[in-house]
């Protein structure tokens, strides 16, 4: 796991946008723009790994991002300002993210994660519902 810095207010832009996440991931291998349910999102080699997410329950400013569950897990123990699920996401590899708590760096780190996440040959399954 890439190790991602504790945001803090030092830290904080606010500045970040999908428009900065884009740009980030489009100079990773195999990735391109897409969008899901009208809103942007990206894909590497047609994965879907980066997004905003439109359900009702998620904050403005909210990022999803596919990562395994243990990676989930430790960030949102680390920074639960920063990462937070909603029912919805529970049983599945994902994070929704607070941009606006974090750095360009640490956004970096996760976009490049969550790329790796999805072009692994060990997909990871969704957790059964408890």
């Amino acid at each position: 796991m890439a190790k991602t810095k504790k945001p803090t207010p030092e830290r904080k832009t606010g500045a970040l946008t999908f428009e900065t996440v884009r740009e980030i991931g489009l100079e990773l291998p195999g990735v391109e723009p897409g969008a899901t349910f009208g809103w942007p999102c990206l894909k590497a080699n047609g994965k879907l790994f980066a997004w905003m997410p439109v359900k009702k329950d998620v904050e403005p400013g909210t990022l999803a991002l596919r990562i395994d569950f243990d990676q989930r897990d430790a960030l949102m123990e680390e920074a639960p300002d920063t990462y937070y699920l909603t029912d919805h996401y529970v049983n599945y590899p994902a994070v929704l993210v607070r941009l606006n708590r974090l750095d360009n760096s640490s956004l970096r780190d996760l976009v490049r994660t969550s790329h790796r996440f999805v072009t692994t040959k060990n997909p990871v399954k969704p957790r059964s519902r408890m």
